[in-house]
């Protein structure tokens, strides 16, 4: 979920030059950096409890910063150096010639005299922050020489802008990177414009990424407090758990991800926040008319032709024998880069680039103390890529639909690439915070996000799709939101553990419209259709399901392998009609072809695991086995069986498998992450759990110490307030002990 945007800075990196054949010792601090650093540790407390959670304590919020870089770094120091080496556009010096096109998708943006000039205009109380963060690595790095960095052996300050949103998806990866490399790979040329034919799949090849936030007004609370129910549905290990508290006013608990000095999902004791990826159109492409001159570019802008800006853009990576390079010529019209082709003409991608006001307004929320200060850091509006579900110790509870929302003219669909000569296409200005979807206290008490569409976000009181342009909510119902309104409706009595029973009710909408069809289908079968027998002990099954999951369920199985089967069959030719693959299944497939894909989907349980009646426990486990970026799966290795579903049938409690399946078991990478649920009464109470546990190292009891829990639905009391982390303390350190 970013504006990947940073400078290359020799100085703080491998020569790229040196060859990649070791791991790069970290560079030693000077002796001025270094008793500066020791200094600003020992006004840093670390108390690490009984689940290895950081409770971080520093005087300023710039000792807290340092601090809490320091202990992610302490938990899983590659993943905070993935991030920066990602968002720097470096990917392919570490891993290969493979990531060439993902590194220059991240170097058409980057602008390094940009980006430190953005540092340099920074207020004094950022920098600050800034230098903390890169000192707090740094630290680490200086008193962990065993720890090789693969490639980022120094962290400046102004790398901090490069990350400064921690969603799950950021702007800049809905840029195909296949498309990119089809127009670059040879040189880009107008008149030798590459045709690539459509992605095959469907709008479900993968899990989701995403959220679910759910928020609840006093008045439907057993205990008369408002409530926030924080579920991210991230790849796993993606966000720790951490608390970050400064005697200048930061006191932020909740999910922040590697290498950011922010809380990303969470709350303090007056304020809570919880992000879901969605939101209006902030990603426009226009199509541009390219004009040849003697090998000079041109596009049409009206009545001019105005030149196409050529940089070029050198892409190291490395080889076997050490660092190589590619040098690419990329082209700029003013509305972005140039990114891929379509029918003869040329695409460019417009997007927010606005990293210093993006990092203000990620640190800012966390320290707001009402919904005043809240909506104030809310109008710097470069939230681009999410929602924002929201309540607080006032009892106010709210929504944001988006952020960062650009004002055009509603008579083009911006679904859709534009016409890049029209200067009616143009932004034309942001949209103020006031004139975006919003609620706040809508009066039947809850308010609910799914990723999918505002019109349902707080039943009879939500917003209504006719008072606003199409471009402010780009995605549609979905059966996450669904389920959210049958779960939340009606109710009187919320409480922590209702809400959490609630955000993990096993039901599975997403069958609800395709069973009735199986079944009717099969009802109409001729007495002497081979079918008939074949299937009937599968359909008598199906018959017998509440639709809902669980681990002892073989109708589970079987429904979801049927399903699965049906989108991988008809997903393509639904995404080439731009219908939504669900949608399709419902309203196109024959009564046979749904009862066929029911036979593909019995021989395949039975192939995988001896027979169509496996319980779904036996298929859909939890493991973690190593501490790698990607995680290996092992089918004679041990693991645990895991009741969840994918978001894509329904299931709020998210869980599924996004890499390439070479198991006969379902292994969950991606769902629910960290999830925590508040309750904002005058001493705040909160409960969490975090897939597999708080560290990235094998041999840390806090590997996986989580697992079991997270498999039952178990949350772990949140230590909050001091004297509770105290008696709950497992280490007590300054960073460097």
């Amino acid at each position: 979920m970013h504006r990947w945007r940073a400078t290359l800075a020799l100085l703080c990196f491998v020569p790229l030059n040196a060859a990649l054949a070791a791991a790069p010792a970290p560079a030693a601090p000077a002796d001025a950096d270094l008793a500066r650093m020791q200094a600003q540790a020992k006004r840093v407390t670390i108390l690490r409890d009984r689940w290895g959670i950081p409770h971080v304590y520093g005087n300023s919020d710039a000792d807290a910063v340092f601090g809490l870089l320091y202990a992610q770094a302490e938990d899983d120091f590659r993943r905070v150096e993935r991030n920066y080496i990602n968002a720097l556009g470096r990917l392919a010096e570490v891993e290969g010639e493979a990531e060439l096109y993902r590194d220059l998708r991240m170097k058409l943006f980057i602008n390094p005299d940009f980006l430190k000039a953005q540092y340099q205009q920074s207020p004094a109380w950022l920098k600050k922050l800034m230098v903390a963060f890169a000192d707090g690595l740094n630290y680490y790095l200086a008193t962990h020489p065993d720890v090789k960095p693969d490639l980022i052996t120094h962290f400046e300050p102004w790398m901090a802008l490069a990350f400064s949103e921690g969603s799950i998806g950021g702007d800049i990866e809905t840029i195909d990177l296949k498309q990119l490399e089809a127009l670059y790979e040879h040189g880009a040329h107008p008149m030798m414009a590459p045709i690539l034919l459509a992605d095959q799949g469907s709008d479900l090849d993968h899990e989701p990424g995403g959220s679910n936030g759910f928020a609840i007004a006093p008045a439907i609370t057993k205990n008369g407090h408002a409530l926030l129910m924080i579920n991210p549905h991230t790849s796993f290990y993606f966000r720790p758990e951490v608390q970050v508290h400064s005697r200048q006013g930061l006191n932020a608990y909740g999910a922040v991800t590697w290498g950011q000095f922010f809380v990303y999902q969470g709350f303090n004791d007056r304020v809570g926040w919880m992000h879901t990826s969605g939101g209006g159109d902030v990603i426009d492409e226009y199509l541009e008319t390219i004009i040849d001159r003697d090998g000079q570019y041109f596009y049409q802008y009206g009545n001019e032709q105005r030149p196409l800006k050529a940089v070029d853009i050198e892409l190291p990576y490395k080889t076997a024998g050490g660092m190589a390079r590619k040098t690419v010529k990329v082209y700029y019209s003013h509305h972005g880069p140039i990114v891929r082709a379509r029918d003869g003409k040329w695409i460019a991608v417009k997007l927010m680039n606005e990293p210093l006001k993006a990092l203000t307004q990620s640190f800012l929320r966390t320290k707001a103390r009402n919904y005043q200060e809240f909506y104030k850091s809310m109008e710097l509006r470069t939230n681009s890529s999410n929602n924002t579900v929201y309540a607080d110790a006032d009892g106010n509870i709210a929504y944001f639909h988006g952020n960062f929302i650009p004002r055009r003219n509603p008579r083009f669909d911006f679904k859709h690439p534009v016409d890049g000569s029209d200067p009616a296409t143009e932004w034309q200005g942001l949209h103020e915070v006031k004139e975006t979807i919003t609620l706040f206290n809508p009066k039947n008490g809850w308010i609910y996000n799914t990723n999918n569409w505002p019109y349902t976000a707080a039943g009879p009181y939500s917003p209504k799709a006719s008072d606003y342009p199409a471009y402010m909510s780009m995605n549609p119902e979905n059966p996450r939101g669904i389920h959210a309104v049958r779960v939340m409706e009606n109710r009187k009595d919320f409480t922590i553990d209702s809400l959490i029973a609630a955000a993990y009710d096993p039901a599975l909408p997403a069958f609800e419209p395709l069973l009735p069809q199986l079944f009717a289908a099969y009802d109409d079968l001729p007495a002497d259709d081979p079918l008939r027998p074949a299937l009937a002990p599968q359909i008598a099954a199906l018959r017998g399901w509440d639709m809902r999951y669980a681990l002892d369920s073989v109708p589970t199985s079987l429904a979801i392998y049927w399903a699965q089967d049906l989108t991988a069959a008809f997903g393509p030719v639904a995404k080439a009609r731009e219908v939504l693959v669900l949608d399709y299944i419902q309203a196109a497939l024959t009564p046979r072809q749904r009862l066929e894909g029911l036979v593909r989907a019995s021989a395949k349980l039975s192939a995988d695991f001896g027979t169509w009646q496996t319980p779904w426990g036996e298929i859909n486990r939890f493991q973690r086995l190593t501490g790698d970026l990607v995680q290996p799966f092992d089918d004679s290795k041990p693991s645990l069986p895991m009741p969840y579903a994918s978001a894509n049938w329904g299931a709020l409690a998210a869980y599924g498998m996004t890499s390439k399946q070479t198991t006969k078991r379902i292994y969950g990478e991606r769902g629910n992450s960290f999830v925590a649920v508040v309750e904002f009464g005058p001493r705040l109470k909160a409960r969490s759990i975090l897939v597999g546990g708080q560290s990235g190292d094998p041999a840390s009891p806090h590997f996986a110490d989580q697992a079991e829990m997270f498999a039952r639905g178990e949350f772990k009391q949140v230590l909050f307030y001091r004297e509770d982390v105290e008696r709950h303390v497992e280490r007590r350190y300054h960073p460097g002990q």
